[in-house]
């Protein structure tokens, strides 16, 4: 490299920037030097944003409870619901992920919601929610409210002796 190139790392959090609003906009790169890398959008970005976008929208509005003079029970209506807004955006990213790391993590985090859910619950005296079936126990095309969708899990199969 000769004086007049310059090399120089682009810090992540720029590239996800750069990803991120090259995505949103709907091309494949930008003409930002930080930023001129290419990024094939997935097809399945926009469905997968409108599902967080409502994820995070209903728990947000589910939070803002009014103050009832008990701590617990406004601790619980408030946190419920932000366990629940963790439950849908993974069950998003079950839907439209590919990264099967980030997969597995999404069910971990719908198990690990749902018990805690459960949990307070049941510290204040409520009945405990209905029972949902665990992401790897859900049909396959179907989400955990029983909607079709288009995920299909491929989990490994031991393999039986004849």
């Amino acid at each position: 490299m000769n004086n007049n190139e310059r090399s120089f790392a682009v810090p992540f959090h720029v590239q996800l920037i750069c990803a991120t609003l090259s995505i949103v906009a709907g091309v494949g790169w930008t003409a930002s030097p930080a930023c001129a890398q290419s990024v094939a959008p997935d097809p399945h970005e926009a469905s997968f944003m409108a599902d967080n976008n409502k994820a995070m929208t209903t728990m947000m509005n589910h939070m803002s409870v009014q103050p009832t003079g008990d701590v617990d029970r406004d601790f619980v209506a408030m946190m419920q619901p932000h366990h629940q807004g963790a439950i849908d955006m993974a069950q998003a990213e079950l839907r439209y992920g590919h990264n099967e790391q980030l997969r597995r993590i999404a069910q971990e985090i719908i198990v690990d919601q749902q018990q805690e859910i459960t949990a307070m619950s049941v510290a204040i005296g409520q009945p405990p929610p209905p029972s949902a079936p665990a992401p790897t126990q859900m049909p396959q095309g179907s989400d955990a409210s029983g909607q079709r969708n288009e995920m299909q899990m491929q989990m490994p199969m031991p393999k039986q002796d004849k």
